[in-house]
């Protein structure tokens, strides 16, 4: 979700940010959508001698151009990266991303391999609510599903226009909006709403298309999207993307291709998920969330909402509707889970909730991780508002007798 931080200090400005509660796309020019190869991997932008990357969509151009990543030879973009600005971006990023993968990318793959194999096996359809544009961890922790399912309050936004490709102001501006969820794991949702806006990158979309082609994915097509009162998925145009009625739910359908080959789709709409709004939209969000048939749930960093009565709605849905839940202490209170339904693994160490958070402190999980006989499993990386590796948390809720369609 899906904070303003001075570095090294998770306090009560950066995690107010944090709380998001919560027509196919042609850009101009666009060439015809043609079956690619998966994208190459990340080069130092600089580096005169290497090949360009092979020929893909438009839109995928415009992903790897956000990312600091080579285009297609022959895009419309192709001369932009020859700017100095934009090879002094790209460097950055390498550098940026290196790191990333090697101190979090990695672990998260080796752990998630080994103590979520046949989860990931059965799940199919991934929601994870109050998350902003975070699709980064989702489909780090989930590489293989068909289907994943992004609410947040962030605005879906439009593929950025050439003017903005051009601004350069628009690159100091990606790195700030990344600093905190390439440092913290999380996003700073109101940093990335003033960082991105001042050069009218307009909601979740451009750093969800970042998101894709830095995880090795090669976007297809984008396509504008909204939810009716009934929870039917039909076509939107950027009109109502940017300004939609007060009983529409806009969103945006993101279709890609893994490394594997696997064709994948993702969903983002703007919802606020709270009860009285979800009652002024009929429940159209989840409406559609509960006609996608069994899910696996992701909840991180998502400001304890679901702790709270007001969120009963979506709470229910989870509980109702999920296979599995994984999430941090910040998801659903334990108080809700019914131990009869579920079956349950504890990850990494349970401390208390940051100050700001402390009155989620949950007795029920300080009591679970000072169990000798079932001792929590290992958490190799950090997560959550207790970011640190040795701080953070992680549980896996199994429903015990599983969710049919």
């Amino acid at each position: 979700m899906r904070i303003r931080v001075v570095p090294f200090v998770v306090s009560l400005c950066f995690l107010a940010a944090a709380c998001s509660e919560q027509k196919s796309f042609a850009p101009e020019q666009a060439a015809p959508t043609v079956t690619a190869p998966p994208p190459v991997a990340d080069t130092v932008a600089t580096t005169p001698t290497s090949p360009p990357a092979p020929d893909t969509t438009a839109v995928q151009n415009v992903a790897a151009y956000l990312a600091g990543q080579h285009v297609s030879q022959g895009s419309d973009l192709q001369p932009l990266t020859t700017q100095p600005v934009w090879q002094a971006f790209a460097a950055n990023q390498a550098q940026s991303w290196a790191k990333y993968h090697q101190t979090r990318t990695e672990k998260i793959q080796q752990w998630a391999a080994t103590e979520l194999d046949s989860v990931r096996k059965r799940s199919t359809t991934i929601f994870y609510p109050f998350s902003g544009p975070d699709l980064l961890n989702v489909v780090t922790v989930f590489p293989n599903s068909q289907k994943y399912v992004l609410v947040g309050l962030e605005p879906v936004g439009t593929i950025p226009a050439r003017a903005t490709l051009e601004n350069p102001s628009l690159f100091p501006a990606i790195k700030a909006s990344l600093w905190s969820v390439l440092n913290f794991s999380f996003f700073r949702t109101n940093d990335m709403a003033v960082n991105l806006q001042s050069v009218e990158l307009d909601g979740a979309l451009p750093l969800l298309l970042l998101f894709a082609t830095r995880t090795e994915h090669l976007v297809k097509q984008v396509r504008y999207v909204q939810l009716d009162t009934q929870g039917q998925l039909t076509e939107a145009d950027t009109a109502t993307i940017h300004h939609p009625g007060p009983k529409i739910i806009p969103g945006v359908e993101l279709t890609m291709r893994n490394k594997a080959g696997q064709e994948q789709q993702v969903y983002y709409f703007s919802a606020d998920l709270s009860d009285w709004k979800v009652g002024n939209t009929k429940a159209a969000a989840l409406q559609y969330v509960r006609s996608l048939g069994p899910l696996t749930t992701y909840v991180k960093s998502a400001t304890y909402l679901m702790h709270k009565a007001y969120f009963s709605k979506v709470r229910n849905l989870v509980l109702t509707r999920s296979n599995f839940v994984l999430q941090d202490d910040s998801g659903i209170a334990m108080k809700y889970f019914r131990p009869a339904e579920w079956q349950f693994t504890y990850y990494g160490t349970y401390k208390r909730p940051i100050n700001l958070f402390a009155r989620h402190y949950q007795p029920e999980l300080t009591a679970a991780y000072s169990d000798s006989v079932h001792a929590p499993r290992p958490l190799p990386f950090g997560t959550g508002y207790n970011w640190r590796q040795n701080d953070s948390n992680l549980l896996l809720a199994q429903r015990q007798t599983a969710v049919v369609e």
